[in-house]
């Protein structure tokens, strides 16, 4: 940073990656910022300017770049590493901190509180943004963590049944182990404190009543005449109840609203489908398998007179790029359970290649690639409808 660039940051004043403060600083307070930033996106601490902004400088600035090395070592949980330069304005001192997002996230002050930077400073981190930030590291995935408001009993016996009946291709009763050990032996239940809790997974998957527990996992689904959101939906549907019931329900809200045309070759009609099935149904598993479940959000499915788009709660892991996607080249798991309970039915591949297929199946379909974006904090896959310009439904 120069001269010039710390007077622009000054007048612009602070925000997600900007903090300033005048020096000294309590170490805990120091400790609680430089988590916050390594916590989200990283940023720079730049000390020796007042409130009122103006710079008054820190001294020493050895001792502080000293004071600042040690705070990041021993006051943060894992210790963080961070780089420091000092810009001379005036004769006056100004340590600008650099902070990276950290590849060991969520870090922690040594009083073992997490913080998280926001755009009007820092606060401790929600339940949900410290599962967010362990799942970016791949120590605990959502979905094999503890439902404990819940119990056996709000589990669906019979669609555990036709579950293994469907993957193992043996009933129940067969597998020489009852309902309650499978579950155990498979991992869908866990014992806490002396009692067995069903997973996240578990829940979602086999639940009697999911959205009793998780609100926002469902569907909305919705028909919208023209091509953007200007008109109101000729029809729109919420779908509930477990991952496969829901994807089986959208899969036919889709199929009553896309057309299938029928010409005679021969003796026989052939079907010829606005979109393939399967790529609909890919792309329906994918976001079931792979959306944020942390989020307070449904997936949104919005059928419009030239695409459908298809909604997913949540950014895009760590290290995965639209590109990697298209190319089929990534395959990290958000929620590798419920990847697993899909997998088993034979639902994904279990080589992340399913949104390749799905371009070369709508490629030879429709004419055109889906386009894959993303809107916020979602997830948008947008496939093209093959229909005359002149059709409505």
């Amino acid at each position: 940073m120069d001269l010039l660039k710390l007077k622009q940051r000054i007048e612009k004043w602070e925000d997600l990656h900007t903090e300033f403060k005048e020096w000294p600083v309590h170490p805990d307070d120091l400790a609680a910022e430089l988590c916050a930033f390594a916590n989200v996106d990283g940023g720079q601490l730049i000390l020796g300017v007042t409130d009122d902004r103006q710079i008054i400088g820190v001294g020493d600035s050895d001792r502080v770049k000293q004071k600042v090395d040690q705070v990041a070592y021993q006051n943060c949980e894992p210790p963080l590493s961070i780089t420091q330069e000092v810009l001379h304005v005036e004769g006056k001192a100004v340590v600008v901190v650099n902070i990276s997002p950290g590849d060991q996230r969520p870090y922690r002050t040594n009083n073992g509180v997490y913080f998280v930077r926001t755009a009007s400073g820092r606060r401790r981190a929600s339940r949900e943004e410290m599962l967010r930030l362990f799942q970016t590291v791949e120590s605990l995935y959502y979905d094999e963590t503890l439902v404990l408001r819940a119990a056996l009993s709000d589990l669906d016996a019979s669609a555990f049944a036709d579950y293994v009946q469907k993957a193992y291709h043996e009933p129940l009763e067969q597998l020489n182990v009852d309902y309650e050990g499978l579950l155990r032996n498979l991992g869908y239940i866990r014992k806490l404190d002396e009692k067995y809790y069903p997973t996240v997974a578990s829940i979602l998957f086999f639940g009697r009543t999911p959205q009793l527990f998780f609100p926002q996992a469902h569907i909305v689904a919705a028909r919208i005449p023209g091509t953007d959101f200007s008109a109101l939906p000729s029809d729109n549907k919420l779908i509930q109840g477990n991952a496969v019931d829901m994807l089986e329900d959208a899969i036919r809200f889709l199929r009553i609203h896309l057309r299938t045309a029928h010409r005679i070759q021969g003796f026989e009609p052939e079907s010829y489908p606005e979109l393939p099935e399967e790529a609909l149904r890919e792309v329906l598993v994918n976001a079931l398998v792979h959306r944020d479940y942390t989020i307070s959000a449904p997936i949104r499915i919005f059928i419009f007179d030239d695409r459908v788009e298809m909604r997913t709660p949540g950014s895009l892991p760590n290290t995965v790029t639209i590109e990697a996607i298209r190319l089929g080249a990534v395959h990290v798991l958000r929620n590798p359970i419920l990847y697993t309970l899909f997998s088993r039915l034979g639902l994904v591949t279990g080589i992340g290649t399913g949104i390749y297929r799905t371009i070369q199946q709508v490629r030879k379909f429709a004419k055109k690639d889906p386009d894959i974006f993303l809107e916020g904090n979602e997830f948008i896959i947008a496939l093209p409808r093959n229909r005359p310009n002149d059709e409505r439904l």
